[in-house]
Formats: structure tokens, sequence, C-alpha cells
């Protein structure tokens, strides 16, 4: 018999959004394309890639997820968790890199849980876009005999 599957959650929130195309050139320094346009648009698939995964998801992940957003969105938040003054869409590389540093050697478990969850949803959504394995000699998954 069919199963219906859930409809896909609504795409990321403005607050997601803007974190994450401000921390995904970081992290996926080297990787992304260095020409301007198709940088910007593998960062915006990374994004989609990212709701995508968020999507699937268990509830209560996607509820922290969504809490982790809101609060780095929250400008006194992030300015003083993220220790990041302008906005995301303002701010420049070494700060956010600076910020996810914080977080990855942190002493507080939360904050490198947090990292943690940003860095493996971002390499995930990258790694698993078949447009990135060619740069790094991945053929893709053996093809199965018919």
């Amino acid at each position: 018999p069919d199963v219906a599957l859930p409809a896909p959650r609504a795409a990321l929130g403005t607050d997601a959004t803007a974190v994450l195309t401000a921390v995904i050139p970081v992290f996926l320094e080297g990787a992304l394309p260095s020409d301007p346009t198709p940088r910007v648009n593998a960062v915006r698939e990374t994004v989609a890639s990212v709701a995508t995964a968020i999507a699937g998801l268990p509830p209560a992940a996607q509820h922290e997820l969504s809490q982790l957003f809101s609060l780095l969105g929250f400008a006194p938040a992030r300015i003083a968790l993220a220790r990041v003054g302008p906005s995301w869409r303002e701010a420049d590389r070494g700060d956010v890199a600076a910020f996810l540093e914080r977080w990855r050697t942190s002493d507080f478990l939360l904050f490198r849980s947090a990292y943690a969850a940003l860095h493996q949803l971002v390499f995930a959504a990258w790694y698993g876009n078949p447009a990135s394995w060619p740069a790094i000699g991945y053929p893709g998954p053996p093809r199965l005999p018919a």
C-alpha cells in the first residue's frame, strides 16, 4: 500500500537563513567556488539542503535548532553569546570564524553542541550534494547491476 509521507516543513526562517549564509562560507572555506556568482549559488543551495535535512529530523531536534537560530538572530543574544556585533548579513568572515572557534572550543557543552550541530548540518548538506563530489574525487556511490 502507498504510505503518505508528511509534508516537508516550511522553509527556514530569516534568522536561520542569515546565520547559515554567514557560517557556510567559513565552514566550507576552500571548497566553495571562488567566482562570486557560483559561490553565492552554492551557498544558497547549501542553505536549502540544510533546510531539507532539518525537515527530516525529529520534531524535538527541529525545535532545538529553531531555538538556536532564533537566539542567534536576536541582536542582544548574538552580541553577548556569539560576540558578533553587526547583523549576520553584515558580519565579516573574521568575526564569524572567531565565533565558530569560540563555540567549538568552549568550556560550555551547550556551545560545543550547538557548534557541532551547525558543522554537521553544513557539511552533510554540502557533501551530500553530488555537485560537490568531483572536487574531492568522489565518483559517487557504486552502481548496482540492473
